[in-house]
């Protein structure tokens, strides 16, 4: 039975939790409205928006690993992970603004670099929250199910504000006539996150203790994370579950006013369909976050993710049968079923990182939390800027229309049936292609709550003992 010293207590859980606020919100904004902004804002073409995502997001990710670096160095009064939040989070409120400007040049290709620019900041403010925050959730606890307990609350706090960002920037920037809009929002957002942010690098103290000495850099040992097995299924659960949310996410509007609303949209009507539809996916995904925590402490965390991902699926391959322009009810209903099924494998990832960091522990003798956050980052952003930018190709390869920006033009209200139907099949394959291949990586993954358990007793155990543990999990050298 969990001893009471290594439960969390309320309030230092929740100064941690709220930090995903900006986590889940910006994340949203950023996917579901940016496409949108650049495309029928900005006017830049789709491929062009592909281009400035791919860029972007990998001049970002290279970073990421030497930010993870950093983090684990870091020794200040804040703790390893804090002081670099805190210093960062008034820069989210000047990121935000950037981001969504509404340039209006009438050179696409300054506005191209324009919005690049911005792009990359937004990003690298971005990375000097979210590394040392992916860090801290492994230092806060060392419990198996503790972590997966905190891991439910965050994302509480992550999908609740996923649901509002959603739904009231769109809401925002619709309510003024101009593109005023999406400076107003930008603001409105930025100063929110950044709260957040600061409040948990005030106050969600660290659980384990950062060592008080630190190893000297050496380069070979960069990406020495990649050489335990566990962090590379990890990668994989993580990678295929974000690629396929980043997809759908940046699809979703256009797949509800191009495709199953194309009649309202074409007659210059607003609807709230594509809202109602997306606040029900994501309030599902917190509905389920009980019935996923059940399973759990019944049976392990990749049945959660093995669960999940296979009613995601299913789900999914229904859109290739839902027509357009029928009623919202299945629409409706097939939003609550994905949202019910994503919550799934978008909690594993998080609740198995300080675990997997465990074992680097063990088998490095140092925890690096930082390094193991920084690479994953790279990997997901480089994976994810190569599939957005591919999905952005891909429509405007197939006749998607962007907004024409020179005054008096006529707003976009349609796009060709060729755009529509690669729009769907790619909301309803990416799902299938994607999270079938993380279904076949969680079967291979051996890292349990025994094992788990018997890692932590390994930690202060002889070197025979750590290779017994090690090699029970096939992560020996």
């Amino acid at each position: 039975m969990m001893n009471e010293s290594r439960k969390m207590s309320l309030p230092r859980m929740l100064a941690f939790a709220v930090g995903d606020i900006f986590g889940g919100g910006s994340f949203n904004i950023i996917n579901f409205l940016y496409p949108g902004y650049a495309a029928l804002a900005v006017g830049l073409s789709a491929q062009t928006t592909g281009l400035v995502i791919m860029i972007a997001r990998m001049f970002d990710a290279f970073l990421d690993p030497f930010m993870g670096y950093f983090s684990d160095k870091l020794r200040v009064r804040y703790g390893t992970r804090r002081g670099s939040m805190l210093v960062a989070a008034p820069l989210i409120l000047v990121a935000m603004f950037l981001m969504f400007f509404p340039h209006s040049n009438p050179s696409e290709t300054v506005r191209f670099w324009l919005v690049l620019l911005s792009y990359v900041f937004f990003y690298m403010v971005q990375m000097s929250v979210m590394i040392p925050y992916y860090s801290l959730s492994s230092e806060m606890t060392e419990d198996y199910t503790e972590r997966a307990r905190m891991t439910s609350l965050r994302m509480v706090f992550s999908i609740s504000s996923s649901i509002v960002c959603v739904a009231v920037p769109g809401m925002i920037v619709a309510g003024y006539s101009g593109n005023e809009g999406y400076m107003v929002m930008s603001l409105i957002f930025g100063a929110i996150f950044m709260v957040c942010v600061g409040t948990t690098g005030l106050f969600a103290k660290e659980g384990i203790p950062a060592p008080k000495k630190t190893e000297t850099f050496a380069l070979k040992d960069f990406f020495k994370p990649l050489r335990l097995k566990l962090f590379r299924q990890y990668l994989g659960l993580f990678l295929c579950c974000q690629i396929t949310i980043a997809i759908v996410s940046a699809l979703f509007f256009f797949y509800v006013d191009f495709y199953f609303c194309s009649e309202i949209t074409a007659r210059g009507e607003k609807s709230m369909t594509g809202l109602i539809a997306a606040a029900i996916m994501f309030s599902m995904q917190i509905v389920a976050l009980p019935y996923y925590m059940s399973v759990i402490r019944k049976v392990d965390k990749m049945a959660v993710y093995i669960r999940g991902a296979s009613i995601w699926i299913i789900a999914a391959l229904a859109l290739l049968i839902l027509p357009a322009n029928s009623g919202v009810f299945f629409l409706f209903l097939l939003a609550a079923v994905i949202g019910f099924g994503i919550s799934g494998p978008a909690m594993i990832p998080h609740a198995i990182f300080g675990d997997v960091v465990d074992v680097g522990n063990l088998r490095f003798g140092s925890r690096t939390a930082g390094l193991f956050s920084g690479i994953a980052n790279l990997v997901n952003k480089l994976a994810q800027a190569l599939g957005l930018a591919l999905v952005m190709t891909v429509i405007g390869a197939f006749g998607f229309v962007e907004q024409d920006i020179l005054e008096g033009a006529e707003k976009v209200v349609s796009q060709p049936e060729s755009a529509q139907a690669v729009i769907v099949l790619l909301m309803a394959l990416a799902p299938l292609f994607f999270m079938s291949i993380g279904i076949v990586i969680s079967m291979q993954y051996r890292l349990g709550k025994k094992q788990h358990a018997d890692v932590l007793s390994a930690l202060d155990a002889g070197e025979d003992e750590k290779a017994v543990v090690l090699a029970s999990l096939d992560d020996a050298d």
